[in-house]
Formats: C-alpha cells, sequence, structure tokens
C-alpha cells in the first residue's frame, strides 16, 4: 500500500489529533485568539444605518453614548465603496492583478491566482471602509476610541492570511512538504494551546540566568516582595554613588539585562558604576493582599535603605522603567514629605507620572471595569499574568498574535529564538487589591499629579517637593507610554526649577527604544535643552542624534555618581550577606 501524500490525512492520525485538540481546549488560549470585544454591536447599528439610510435613527440606539453619523457621509462612503468594490470584481474577471499594498499579502501565491488577489483585495477594502465608518462617527473621544480598538480587532482577525482556505502560501507548502507542514503545525498548535498562549519564539533556547540575565552578582536582600541583587563591578573603579534600578513589576526584570551585548545593567556596570536592581517575587496567593502602599514602603523605600547601607553613601542615584518609575517616584515624594532626599538624581525611563494621555490602554480603563476588577480582585486575589499578555498583544495584533498563528500554525514553521520574545512571553502576576489601587488612581482619577490628593500610609505626595536633577526618556512610537505624555512629568519634577530636568526623545517603541545600546548603532534620539513649553514645541526645537540615548545618559549619570574609588571586593555588608547568586530565585518563578 502507498503512503499517504499527507500523511496527516491518515485516519489514525487524524483521530489521535482530535483527542488531543479536544483534550487541550484552553479557554484562555481560545478567548486569546477570539476576543473582539463589542465589535458584534457597533457593526449591528452600521447595517441599520445602511438600511435606514439615516444615522440619527440608527443612532438613537447609542443615545447613552453621544454616537452620531452624518446620513450624508454615510451615502458617500458608501458609494466610493460600491464603485472600488465593482471595480475590483471587473479586474477579477478580466484576470487583472490589483494593487495589494500590505505586507501580509506581499508573497507571489496572492497575486498569481485572480481569485486571491481579489480575496485579498476585498479584504482590505472592507478594512478601509469599516475604518472610514469609525473615523466619520460623531463620539465623545474615549468612546470612539474604544470603537475603533474593537472593529481593528475584528479586522485583524479577519485578514484572510489567517486562515488555511484563504492562504495561498499555506496551501502551497502543504503540497511542497507532501504534508508535513500542517501536520506540525497542528502539532504547534495542540502544545501551544496546552500551554495556553501562542509561542512567538523558540522558549528552549534560553534559560534565566544562564542565556538571558547573566550579568554577574548576587542577592544581598530580600523579603516577600522582592530580591535585592548587587552586581559585580567590571572596573577597577566605580563612582562612589551607587545606581539603584526600579524595573516594572508587571514584567520581569531582565529586559533590562537580557544578554551581554544588549543588556542596560552591563552597559551600566560598565561605565563604573555600582549597580542595584530589584527583582520582584512573582505573585502567588500568598501576596493575595498586597496593597500598592506596601510596595512603596516595603520595597522600594526598603531597596533604598538597603543600597544607602550597603554602599555608605546617603544619597544615591535612581533609575525606574514603566511601572517602576511611577512606583520609585512615589516613594521619592513620600520620603520627601517625611524630609528625607535620598537621591541625587533621578532617571526616568518611559514612565507615567501623568496619566491624562494613556494611549491605546486607555481602551481597556473606564470605572466599569474597573469596579468589576476591584469585586474580583480588589479585596485580595491575583490579577493574572496571562490576562496582561492578552491586553498587550491586543495593542498590536498583527505583530505580536496573527503573524505567529499564520507561521506556527498554517505554515508549520517554528519560531525562531529571540531574547527579547522570550522575556515578552514571561509575564508575572500581581496582588489584586494593589492592581486595583494602581488603575483607580493613577489610570482612572490621574491622582498622582495632583499634589496631595494620593496617599500612601497617609503620608501626602507630592511629586513637585522631589528634590533631583531629572533624566526623562521617553520613545517617539510609543503606544504604552506616548512619548508626549512621558514630556508631562517635565512639568511635575522640579517644578521651580526646570533647568533640572533633562528631557529625551528616542526612536522606535515602548521597549526597542530603551533596549537600544550603542554598538548596533541603531536608530536616533532627539535634544533639546529647553523643557518649558509643551511637547510639540519642544520637538520641533530638538536635535536628532543618530544612535543611541545611552551615551547620553552615561554621561547624565556621571555627573552625579561622585568621584571614584576602589571597586568593592564583595557584594553586600555584615548587616547584609549574600544570599544566592544573581539572578536569584524570584525571577525563575514563571506564572503558569
Amino acid at each position: 500500500m502507498n503512503k499517504p501524500i499527507f500523511p496527516v490525512f491518515d485516519p489514525a492520525a487524524l483521530s489521535q489529533l482530535s483527542r488531543q485538540f479536544n483534550q487541550s481546549l484552553n479557554p484562555q488560549f481560545l478567548q486569546q485568539l477570539g476576543k473582539v470585544a463589542d465589535a458584534n454591536l457597533f457593526l449591528d447599528w452600521i447595517n441599520g444605518a445602511a438600511r435606514n439610510g439615516n444615522g440619527a435613527t440608527a443612532a438613537s440606539d447609542f443615545g447613552d453614548h453621544g454616537i452620531a453619523l452624518d446620513p450624508l457621509v454615510l451615502e458617500k462612503l458608501q458609494a466610493q465603496y460600491t464603485q472600488q468594490l465593482t471595480s475590483l470584481w471587473q479586474d477579477m474577471l478580466a484576470s487583472r492583478s490589483p494593487a495589494i499594498a500590505d505586507r501580509r499579502f506581499n508573497a507571489t501565491a496572492w497575486h498569481d491566482n485572480p481569485l486571491y488577489a481579489f480575496n485579498a483585495a476585498a479584504y482590505l477594502l472592507n478594512a478601509q471602509f469599516l475604518t472610514a465608518m469609525v473615523d466619520a462617527l460623531e463620539a465623545p473621544p474615549k468612546v470612539k476610541r474604544k470603537i475603533g480598538f474593537t472593529v481593528q480587532q475584528l479586522i485583524d482577525a479577519m485578514a484572510p492570511s489567517n486562515f488555511l482556505a484563504t492562504n495561498p502560501v499555506a496551501q502551497q507548502k502543504i503540497v511542497e512538504t507532501n504534508g508535513q507542514s500542517l501536520t506540525k503545525g497542528i502539532a504547534q498548535l495542540i502544545a501551544d494551546m496546552q500551554k495556553g498562549r501562542v509561542s512567538q519564539t523558540d522558549e528552549s533556547a534560553f534559560e534565566v540566568g544562564k542565556d538571558v540575565a547573566t550579568t554577574a552578582g548576587a542577592v544581598v536582600f530580600e523579603n516577600q516582595l522582592f530580591q535585592l541583587i548587587q552586581y559585580a563591578p567590571l572596573t577597577r573603579k566605580v563612582y562612589q554613588r551607587p545606581l539603584l534600578i526600579v524595573p516594572p513589576c508587571i514584567n520581569k526584570f531582565y529586559i533590562l539585562d537580557l544578554q551581554p551585548q544588549n543588556s542596560l545593567v552591563r552597559y551600566a556596570v560598565e561605565q563604573g558604576h555600582t549597580v542595584f536592581l530589584i527583582s520582584w517575587r512573582n505573585a502567588d496567593e500568598s501576596l493575595g493582599h498586597a496593597t500598592w502602599d506596601q510596595y512603596i514602603d516595603e520595597a522600594v523605600i526598603k531597596s533604598i535603605q538597603v543600597v544607602q547601607d550597603i554602599s555608605g553613601q546617603d544619597k544615591i542615584n535612581a533609575l525606574g522603567f514603566c511601572v517602576g518609575g511611577t512606583l520609585l517616584s512615589t516613594a521619592l515624594a513620600k520620603l520627601a514629605a517625611e524630609k528625607a532626599n535620598p537621591v541625587a538624581s533621578l532617571t526616568l525611563l518611559t514612565a507615567f507620572l501623568d496619566f491624562s494621555d494613556t494611549g491605546m490602554l486607555d481602551v481597556y480603563i473606564d470605572d466599569m471595569q474597573i469596579r468589576i476588577r476591584e469585586q474580583a480582585i480588589g479585596h485580595g486575589g491575583l490579577m493574572p499574568a496571562r490576562e496582561f499578555a492578552s491586553a498587550f498583544s491586543s495593542l498590536r495584533p498583527n505583530d505580536l498574535l496573527w503573524n505567529y498563528v499564520e507561521s506556527n500554525y498554517l505554515k508549520g514553521e517554528e519560531p525562531t529564538p529571540f531574547d527579547l520574545l522570550y522575556w515578552n512571553a514571561d509575564s508575572t502576576n500581581l496582588p489584586g487589591p494593589m492592581f486595583c489601587c494602581y488603575l483607580r488612581n493613577m489610570y482612572l482619577d490621574n491622582a498622582l499629579r495632583d499634589p496631595g490628593r494620593l496617599t500612601v500610609h497617609g503620608t501626602k505626595i507630592d511629586l513637585g517637593k522631589i528634590d533631583a536633577p531629572a533624566f526623562i526618556y521617553a520613545s517617539r512610537e510609543d503606544h504604552i507610554v506616548p512619548w508626549t505624555s512621558a514630556y508631562a512629568s517635565t512639568k511635575l519634577l522640579n517644578p521651580n526649577k526646570p533647568a533640572r530636568n533633562r528631557f529625551v526623545l528616542g526612536a522606535s517603541g515602548h521597549i526597542a527604544g530603551v533596549i537600544n545600546p550603542p554598538a548596533r548603532h541603531k536608530r536616533s534620539y532627539w535634544t533639546n535643552p529647553k523643557t518649558g513649553g509643551d511637547a510639540d514645541s519642544w520637538l520641533a526645537a530638538a536635535v536628532e542624534h543618530p544612535g543611541s540615548w545611552w551615551t547620553e545618559w552615561a554621561e547624565f549619570l556621571a555627573q552625579h555618581a561622585g568621584k571614584q574609588v576602589a571597586a568593592p571586593r564583595k557584594s553586600g555588608n555584615a548587616k547584609h550577606d549574600v544570599i544566592e547568586p544573581a539572578p536569584g530565585r524570584y525571577v525563575k518563578v514563571r506564572a503558569e
């Protein structure tokens, strides 16, 4: 008997795969692939408006939301759509290939067959029509942004490249590999269902402490919330004042210490700084009642005190990245209210202090959604890591979800090793009370911006009382912390001494913009010493420089690091002895 051309069509193999598939169904995984929010509601309204020819009538269903659509605008959009669709249909009948300007359909297989070319072009036309409908809506900005986000999720999910029946490249690969690509794709789909997430990289290629988070050092303090790492010197002499790094607690710290060639931690050590870093504990049930105030007092302020004690310095330099910057600034404001000023300089990397514009994350933030969170986990429980991962992937679904669905499952390609994507998959849980406090007080109420409105264990917080020069970095294409929001920190820090604030804008996004080592000679950054005006005026007068902003930061940090002294021969001191080698136990705990 001849072997089947497509092994996956063998009845025994299909039966086995079917059993595995049914046993592996993971609700979180299916939710990640299928979540399109409330797009149906909006699309029903669009259909109703189209049938009635009366946007005002259709909008009455949304009276509470203040949504309307001008009937004349709708009529114009419909006429344009009909004309373009007719033209596409005529091109297909005449075997003319339409122009398809989308990288998802770059392969020749999409263009060689008129039917597939029409399918891709029609999809793009429909996407253009839906986007134009959203743009034409008259609605409050927040409501319009949510509608646009929801419709975009649906548009991205329905791309013909995401389905085997409409993807000629995947079909061609099945033929070329005698079905092996399909067999492998199904196996990878089942494996991902068991994990509950889409694999973005070959996770077996990395191990924390061996392949990433490799800078030498030791854990010199720990409590229930964090471990404190002190990194070993790489120079004979070091600056007198150490550097404390507070990374985001939403992710693992080693985004700042991936591999030697792209490690911000190692770079700082090579510049002659004694670097300490907080490694947050991946929260479990035992931390289910931890609060925002505890993270300030028992983690950030405690780490400052330990670094002061080990270094023997009253003043240290401090850096906060993303949420770590919000935590660090809050802690320093609390200490300032208590007449303490422990930092010689403050560095903030893509961090919010003013939450007036929270960018794309705003679609997940409103009073109702936060109330639901508060009822579920606000008094105890965990915010699961998988929900963070799904939310962040939804901000860039084509880059972080659907392209992997196509390559991993439809084409049967194995994900390539990539340290940053390995880190991205290594998510963390957060204590429910801490997370809910952060959402309500920062994202919803923007309380940190207003002096005295937010308190930590009864102490009123005023960012303007922090007495330290500040280096504020933002990434120009950041979709998590818009650069203009990071620039707003220049109004809150050193309000009476704006010259003490230094703002630097880097190219690229939230992560790639930050992790841009000088040796790679990539990207660029902008500087302008005057930060008194608005963000757009600052950028208009800024000077662009090729390469990495790290060199600008190194210069700033050196100015506030004190004199150089002999490098310490060992980590810790008599009071804070070495507990274990870096990167420690906490960072190796995975949230599965």
